[in-house]
């Protein structure tokens, strides 16, 4: 007990740090806490020092992945900006329904969806949240609102990744991953039910939910039903499918004003945009996805391309071994003699390919000149200097967290979980996913390192393996709400400044909704 006390402690202080009444920034209190659990782990846990040095290192380095993904969308968000394109896009949006619902619906939860499934390293709140900014929202609600809502296509994520990779350790046969998926779809089509109303009651009145109720759920059912159905047969694609279809949908529904209040129109003034003029605003987002399905989706051979982890370059530092592949991934290995590694995958993390190369490709097409060149790159570099600080420290934070084994601190904490819960394991299964990605900021990760324990807590205590590990996916998924990782990204995107600690106020209880329904829909359902 003592163990899971000392192992929980940095994460109690963490929290309240962030979550007082007078918060602390996360750069300043993620920073303290990895200095506050890395000197845990070398004097209550005993780690050797080396080790902690080695994954110090690892940690640090590890920024340069959510760094460049975040850079790439503002990059983005700031051409859209500065050229107009985000001027047109918003007038065209108004132009399909002027009823805020619909703009939330279509962007916030259908696009972002299927913009989940083809990429997932959270680029879906971070490209559906200034969209919404500029259409007026304000971007405390939008970011509280992608985030409660980029969690029900996490599981089937960048291509089925969470899933397919997640749980690549256990050496399960096909079928069960199959069985895997399709639990973990069925769960979180039972939360989606509940959980986006919830999301909407964030930015609009209770009222004007209820009056344009009909198309909120034709447009929950146009995702989750496709994504179900595909999650029958396979686990890559229910969320870039279901997100299409919903997408097509949901756009059709509002355009003719199906399940909508007219009460809850908005007055706007007509602007006739041409469709060459919207197909060239549209472009960078056009091109983003479709780069997007070119390098995640397996059968094209892209993607294995990018992963090429053959040496092409090599060399013997003092401290570790240096190693540049073919796809330029750039790998130190075995650190101060520790057995830790880091890898950065240049080409295949969404920031070079696809953030700057579809800024680059753009540039010409949206006539952009070099002082606007210059504002777009300045603006950006602004906007990344504090979030790389908050990143830092918590990704050294989440490597000392992990380090150990079976003693590390985060071990001993899923341990207490499952002894306390014992038989009723369905009921808690998912908080150790969300803890997990709360830890990681990957749902990947997040399965990758709990699936072991999910799989032996479900055979200590006999409950069925596929729906236990369908449950950690779950949980994994909906933990994106309050990842300080995803807030931190989002919040820089649309300029809100360290205001983590009242975002992660507000999505912790409908997390807590999230684990609670689909606990209990899985326990009475067995």
């Amino acid at each position: 007990m003592m163990s899971t006390v000392i192992a929980a402690l940095p994460i109690i202080i963490l929290i309240w740090l962030m979550t007082k009444r007078d918060p602390l920034p996360s750069y300043i209190a993620l920073p303290a806490m990895a200095l506050l659990t890395g000197f845990l782990q070398l004097v209550y846990f005993r780690a050797d020092w080396q080790l902690v040095a080695a994954n110090s290192l690892a940690g640090g380095l590890s920024v340069a992945t959510p760094i460049s993904i975040i850079a790439g969308a503002i990059l983005l968000n700031r051409l859209l900006a500065i050229s107009g394109a985000e001027a047109t896009i918003k007038s065209w949006l108004e132009s399909i329904s002027s009823n805020p619902v619909a703009q939330l619906m279509i962007i916030g939860w259908a696009f972002a969806f299927m913009i989940e499934g083809a990429s997932g390293f959270g680029t879906p709140a971070a490209i559906a949240a200034p969209l919404l900014v500029g259409l007026g929202f304000a971007p405390l609600k939008v970011v509280v609102f992608t985030l409660i809502l980029n969690s029900v296509p996490v599981s089937f994520g960048a291509v089925g990744t969470p899933t397919w990779f997640g749980f690549s350790s256990l050496n399960l046969v096909p079928e069960q991953i199959l069985a895997i998926s399709q639990w973990t779809a069925l769960c979180h089509v039972v939360a989606a039910m509940v959980i986006v109303p919830i999301a909407l009651r964030f930015v609009l009145s209770a009222e004007v939910i209820r009056r344009n109720g009909i198309y909120i759920y034709l447009s929950i059912f146009s995702c989750v039903l496709p994504y179900w159905w595909i999650a029958q047969w396979n686990y890559e694609f229910p969320s870039l499918l279901g997100g299409a279809i919903g997408l097509v949908l949901s756009v059709v529904f509002a355009k003719f004003n199906i399940g909508l209040s007219t009460a809850d129109k908005q007055i706007t003034h007509s602007v006739n945009i041409s469709c060459k003029t919207l197909l060239i605003a549209l472009s960078p987002l056009l091109l983003l996805m479709i780069v997007l399905l070119l390098t995640r989706i397996q059968q094209l051979g892209i993607k294995d391309w990018l992963n090429n982890d053959s040496a092409w370059l090599a060399a013997d530092l003092s401290f570790a071994q240096v190693q540049l592949s073919a796809a330029l991934i750039i790998s130190l290995q075995d650190i101060f003699a520790t057995g830790v590694s880091w890898s950065y995958k240049t080409l295949y993390v969404p920031a070079i390919i696809p953030f700057v190369l579809v800024v680059a490709v753009c540039l010409p097409l949206l006539k952009m000149n070099a002082k606007q060149v210059k504002q777009m790159c300045n603006e950006t570099a602004q906007r990344i200097a504090l979030p790389c600080v908050s990143l830092l420290g918590a990704l050294i934070m989440v490597n000392f967290m992990m380090l150990g084994e079976h003693n590390a601190p985060i071990f001993y904490m899923a341990q207490s979980f499952a002894q306390l819960s014992g038989e009723n394991w369905t009921l808690f299964a998912a908080f150790l996913g969300a803890l997990g990605t709360f830890f990681s900021g990957s749902a990947t990760v997040s399965n990758l390192t709990f699936a072991g324990i999910q799989y032996s807590i479900a055979q200590q205590v006999g409950l069925p393996t596929t729906l236990i590990l369908a449950l950690q996916s779950v949980g994994a998924a909906m933990g994106n709400m309050v990842c300080i990782s995803n807030i931190i990204a989002v919040a820089s995107i649309v300029g809100l400044n360290n205001q983590e600690g009242v975002v992660i106020k507000k999505t912790v209880l409908p997390m807590l909704i999230y684990a609670a329904i689909i606990g209990i829909f899985s326990y009475v359902f067995f």
